[in-house]
């Protein structure tokens, strides 16, 4: 028990000094990074690159994987989690919910474990990541930060612990490996040759 108390501490102390690291220009950009319309423009150029490495029909695949990893990501989070665990965001819980700063007065759902954003995000990352960690070097690396930027805005605005995050990043990159072991494993996509 004392561990878990300890860990909690932590997380409390994290996410009171990111959340209150805030200014004008932070809040503007922690808001549109953690809206979904921030990734479109990454996610057309995911497909692109998946385009010039393996082609049409491969990249149509793909894209065809991602969002089943996305699906599987988003209803373990939401199922698995979420609902089990019943852990409220920062933003709801009555103990420190008015010492936050929030942007848009947005305090999120009522549970925040695991992070539903981190989950589906690492999941694209890790997972285009690894289809493209041959063809365009450091791509995964790239990916990764990116995601953890998206985790990063979610403890900003406030609606999440940052054990939210770093929990919901694993599960994401978990099933995203998983799914990248199924598909080379069944011999879905040659990586090797567009």
């Amino acid at each position: 028990m004392e561990f878990i108390e300890k860990i909690e501490q932590i997380d409390r102390q994290l996410l009171f000094a990111i959340n209150g690291s805030n200014s004008p220009l932070f809040d503007t950009i922690m808001w549109w990074v953690s809206k979904p319309v921030f990734g479109i423009p990454f996610y057309l150029l995911f497909v692109f690159l998946l385009y010039k490495s393996f082609g049409w029909k491969n990249t149509f695949l793909l894209v065809l994987c991602a969002v089943l990893a996305v699906g599987l990501a988003d209803l373990s989070a939401k199922y698995l989690f979420k609902e089990m665990f019943e852990r409220f965001r920062p933003s709801q819980n009555l103990e420190i919910k008015e010492q936050l700063h929030y942007v848009n007065n947005y305090h999120g759902g009522m549970y925040g474990f695991v992070s539903s954003h981190a989950a589906n995000m690492f999941a694209i990352a890790m997972l285009i990541g690894l289809w493209l960690k041959k063809k365009i070097r450091y791509s995964l690396h790239f990916l990764l930060i990116w995601a953890a930027i998206i985790g990063y805005s979610r403890i900003y605005l406030g609606v999440h612990y940052p054990t939210d995050v770093v929990c919901g990043a694993l599960l994401g990159m978990l099933i995203a490996i998983l799914m990248y072991k199924v598909i080379i494993r069944v011999n879905l996509i040659n990586f090797s040759t567009k």
